[in-house]
Parts: C-alpha cells; structure tokens; sequence
C-alpha cells in the first residue's frame, strides 16, 4: 500500500483530492469521496479508509457503522488530483444501505459465485447440518468434483465445435462453476486465478 502524498496535487480541490472508492474483489464502485492529507496519512496509518467530508470533517469509514473499509491498494491518477482506493469493504458502502451509492447494476456475477462458494465451503466445515446442496456433494465428494469438470469441459468442446454460441455460452458457465468448485478444496480461489492472469499480462 504505498502512495506518495508529496506527489498528489492538493490545490485543485481546494485541499482535497477525488478518492474513488472500489470493490477489490468485484471491481464495483463503492463511492467517490474527497480526502486532504491528513485524511490520507490515517488511511496509510491504520490500513482502513479516512475521507475528508464538508459536514463530518475527517471522517473513518466504518468507525461508527462497523463498515470499514479495509485497503488493498491506493493509487493516484495520472494528474495526481485523483486517488483509486481499492478496499474489501466489512458492509454497504453508502448510507442508504445499498452495497454501492451508485446502486445495483454493477455486479459481477463470477464474484458473487465464489463468494457463495466460499460461504458454503465455510459452513460444511464448521458443520455437518449444513443445507443440502448440488455444491456441497460436490465439495464432499473429490471424485465426483473431477467427474463433473471433465464432463463439463467436453460438453464445452462439443458446443464449440458444433459452432452453436447459445449452448457454448451456458457450457462455459457451467465449466467456470466447477472450476471454481474443484480449485476450493485446494485453498484457492478466484482472487488466486485473477492473480496468475494479472501476471502472465504484464510479460
């Protein structure tokens, strides 16, 4: 998390700077807020995002709510007038209560997916009640798991090479669940395969 505060042009914003606000593991828009120094210097301190507010003044995310927002990353933009905070976010982003102030719309379906993964992989292990579920037979079951991926990927090929979009487009879905669904076992997630890809794009 670093960030040069002597580069950030200040005077612009009559003291502040734009602070866009960002959903790391999403990519959603949370909020777009200002921040000054000071403001900046508590987020670099603490970890968890500080803004400037006209009302508030220096105000924590979260430290009333409970919904901070913890950073992953800052950085400004090419004029340095404008901050890209990306955060995992503890609860909604704006005061009405919705996840974003700018509304539903920008949801990303894949996140979402293992997110839900994530949450019935996390409730299998803390209890044998859990709901039943296609997702937890196959997390329960390492061979089914592989069954079900191989079968699915050559429903994908099949599609493919029948040159039909409709059903290619729903096997890829159904190829990307169980991918997501066979890597959990193994301790990795989307944010892991993300990872690898923003790798091999920079070489």
């Amino acid at each position: 998390m670093k960030l040069d505060l002597d580069a950030l042009d200040f005077t612009k914003g009559n003291g502040t700077v734009t602070v866009v606000t960002q959903d790391a593991r999403t990519g959603d828009v949370l909020m777009v807020a200002h921040a000054d120094r000071e403001a900046l210097e508590r987020t670099l301190a603490t970890g968890e995002m500080h803004y400037r507010s006209r009302t508030r003044g220096l105000w924590h995310k979260g430290g009333t709510s409970g919904n901070v927002q913890r950073v992953v990353s800052l950085h400004a933009d090419c004029d340095g007038d404008a901050v890209l905070a990306r955060v995992e976010k503890a609860g909604p982003a704006c005061h009405t209560g919705e996840a974003s102030c700018f509304g539903p719309g920008g949801w990303d379906a894949l996140a979402a997916l293992d997110a839900t993964l994530a949450q019935r992989a996390d409730a299998l292990a803390k209890t044998e009640d859990a709901p039943p579920s296609y997702t937890r037979r196959l997390l329960e079951d390492r061979n089914l798991r592989l069954k079900k991926l191989g079968e699915e990927a050559a429903e994908l090929v099949t599609a493919c090479a029948d040159a039909d979009p409709p059903r290619a487009g729903e096997e890829a879905a159904d190829v990307l669940y169980h991918v997501l669904v066979a890597i959990r076992p193994l301790g990795l997630t989307l944010e892991d395969v993300k990872a690898i890809l923003a790798r091999r794009a920079t070489r």
